[in-house]
């Protein structure tokens, strides 16, 4: 029995979505982020990071979003959330690091500015700025998704768990991804995934956007 620990819309969705696309048994623990309980001593003593997600399998704690999801693909390999053939496995990987080193870190400098800078009268500068640079990435997906249902190997993968991830994460962007020709399309059809539709159920993230 795996047990996420979670808080809605959080980086733990991605992790959410691989654990339903397994067919895994698994449970999930709120961390109460209105309470700050990411910092509390007993989260701590799981997640030195004070962050959330975090995985644990019976005496093994993992976390950071991305080598949750990679850890659950590799375990169950018949799941196939990871491309088997070399090449398409490098392209998965690519895009998987885009994601995670990339457009995650830049919304986090545009959610977060306050933790870039010793000035609050930088503030809308950063955030002004990273709009610019986000749809700039984003601009870069859309050309990838053009005439594809997923993001490598038409074959649902962790990619698409993610990104779907940091597109929700985006929907307040002055650009957000919904306005975007090839990614729009995408997201709609993702967003009638069996997989993507249970997990924002549960987590109670309105998907009515993407209809």
């Amino acid at each position: 029995m795996y047990t996420l620990f979670y808080y809605p819309r959080n980086a733990s969705l991605a992790p959410h979505f691989v654990l339903e696309a397994l067919k895994v048994p698994y449970q999930l623990e709120l961390v109460d982020r209105k309470k700050h309980a990411q910092k509390s001593a007993q989260y701590l003593r799981l997640n030195p990071t004070g962050r959330i997600p975090t995985l644990v399998d019976d005496d093994f704690v993992l976390f950071e979003s991305g080598a949750i999801c990679l850890y659950l693909a590799e375990k169950h390999p018949e799941s196939q959330l990871i491309p088997a053939d070399p090449v398409q496995k490098g392209v998965f990987y690519q895009w998987l690091m885009y994601f995670t080193t990339t457009i995650q870190s830049e919304l986090m400098i545009y959610f977060y500015p306050e933790r870039h800078t010793q000035s609050a009268l930088m503030y809308d500068d950063i955030i002004k700025t990273q709009q610019t640079r986000l749809t700039e990435m984003f601009t870069i997906v859309n050309r990838h998704l053009a005439g594809k249902s997923y993001v490598v190997n038409e074959q649902f993968t962790i990619c698409d768990c993610y990104l779907f991830m940091l597109c929700i994460w985006a929907d307040e962007l002055n650009t957000p991804p919904l306005q975007f020709e090839h990614l729009s399309k995408y997201l709609r059809e993702m967003a009638k995934h069996p997989v993507i539709k249970k997990v924002c159920d549960t987590e109670q993230t309105d998907l009515s956007p993407y209809k």
